[in-house]
C-alpha cells in the first residue's frame, strides 16, 4: 500500500446510514406507480445506480414522474433521519487534518448530497462533492472521478476511491483509482467486474490503515 494523495468517498452507507429513508421513499414511489414495493433486503441488494440510470428500466416513459415522487418523499424526511456511520466523523476530521485532498462521488442527487453534508457540518472537509447529475454521467462512469479531481492536479492513480458496493469498485477501476471497500462483509455473492485492492471493516479501520502507511 502507498499513501494516497486524494481520497474520494462514496456517501450513502459508506459515511452515512441511508437505507431506511431510501427504502421508505422507494415504497412510496412504487405504490404510487402501481408496482409491488421491494422489501428492505431487496432495496439493499438492488439500489446502486443514480435515479436517471435506474428509473427508466423500472418505470419506462413514466420514469421522470417516478423520480419526482421519490425525491419529494426522500426530501421530506432525509435531514431529520440522517445518521453518520460509526467513526465517520472522527475519520473525516483526522484525514482532513492530515492534509489529504478529500472529495465525494455519489449517486445521490447532487443538491441532496450537499444539503446533507452541510447539515452534518462536513462540507468544510471536501474540495468537491459530485452527486448524480453533476457530471456528464454517474457512477460507475469515470466522469465522476474526473469531476472530483478537476483542478487538483492529482492523477487518479494517486487517489483511493472508497465505497461499500461493487459499483464503487468498478468505478475506481474504470477511472484508474485504487479501489477500497469499507464493509464488514465481502462481496462474494455480488457480481462485480472489480475486486477491491484494499478492504477495511469500517471507517475507524480505514483511518488506522491510513495512519499505518
Amino acid at each position: 500500500m502507498q499513501r494516497p494523495r486524494a481520497i474520494l468517498f462514496d456517501w450513502d452507507n459508506t459515511l452515512v446510514d441511508s437505507w431506511a429513508v431510501i427504502h421508505e421513499a422507494l415504497v412510496v414511489t412504487f405504490e404510487a406507480m402501481g408496482h409491488v414495493p421491494w422489501s428492505l433486503e431487496e432495496t439493499q441488494q438492488r439500489v446502486r445506480h443514480s435515479l436517471r440510470d435506474a428509473f427508466p428500466p423500472l418505470f419506462g416513459e413514466r420514469w421522470e414522474e417516478a423520480r419526482k415522487l421519490y425525491l419529494d418523499a426522500f426530501t421530506a424526511v432525509h435531514l431529520q433521519r440522517l445518521t453518520a456511520l460509526a467513526g465517520a466523523a472522527a475519520m473525516l476530521e483526522a484525514v482532513a487534518e492530515d492534509g489529504y485532498y478529500l472529495a465525494v462521488v455519489s449517486n445521490k442527487t447532487g443538491r441532496l448530497l450537499r444539503r446533507e453534508a452541510e447539515h452534518l457540518g462536513w462540507s468544510r472537509h471536501f474540495r468537491a462533492m459530485v452527486g448524480a447529475g453533476d457530471a456528464r454521467a454517474d457512477k460507475p462512469d469515470p466522469a465522476v472521478v474526473e469531476a472530483a479531481l478537476s483542478g487538483s492536479g492529482i492523477d487518479p492513480a494517486a487517489a483511493w476511491l472508497v465505497g461499500d458496493t461493487a459499483l464503487d469498485l468498478e468505478c475506481a477501476v474504470a477511472a484508474g483509482c485504487v479501489p477500497v471497500l469499507v464493509s464488514p462483509e465481502d462481496l462474494a455473492e455480488e457480481p462485480s467486474r472489480a475486486q477491491s485492492t484494499l478492504r477495511f471493516s469500517d471507517c475507524t479501520a480505514l483511518l488506522q490503515g491510513l495512519r499505518d502507511l
